[in-house]
């Protein structure tokens, strides 16, 4: 799916530093810190549609039968509930992976001083077999934890 400019920005309600997304050297497109992040702040809250696990399996199918390649933002909140970045979204659904994350859950903070111009980071947590092309020295090739 090609990002739209209309989305393809950080809501500056939900962010507490400027933020920028730009193309990234991780995967597409990333958010990049517009400005020195101090450790240990809060830096942007991700937001988005609540959604049930139900909803979640339809909006893929759906995706899936339709053929469409799209990627789907999602954050789980409990094992009943999720965030779907994609419909009114923050910004902080183009934050990519990484092996040496920054920190990442609906609110993402620093846990190091990021120097601007530097891609904000979140380490997923997947159980899949989801390749990691992070570039970290600490990566471990995949986005799942072993």
């Amino acid at each position: 799916m090609p990002l739209r400019q209309a989305v393809a920005r950080v809501n500056p309600e939900c962010s507490c530093f400027q933020l920028h997304i730009h193309r990234s050297p991780v995967d597409r497109f990333g958010v990049f810190a517009g400005e020195m992040i101090p450790a240990g702040k809060r830096v942007i809250q991700y937001t988005g549609e609540r959604i049930s696990n139900r909803e979640v399996t339809r909006r893929t199918v759906k995706q899936f039968l339709a053929g469409k390649a799209e990627r789907i933002y999602l954050v789980r909140l409990n094992r009943d509930w999720n965030i779907d970045g994609s419909v009114g979204g923050s910004g902080a659904e183009f934050i990519n992976h990484s092996c040496d994350p920054i920190r990442g859950r609906i609110f993402l903070y620093s846990l190091r001083k990021i120097r601007a111009g530097e891609e904000l980071t979140a380490d997923y947590g997947f159980r899949c077999a989801c390749p990691c092309h992070c570039g970290s020295r600490h990566c471990r090739g995949t986005m799942c934890h072993t």
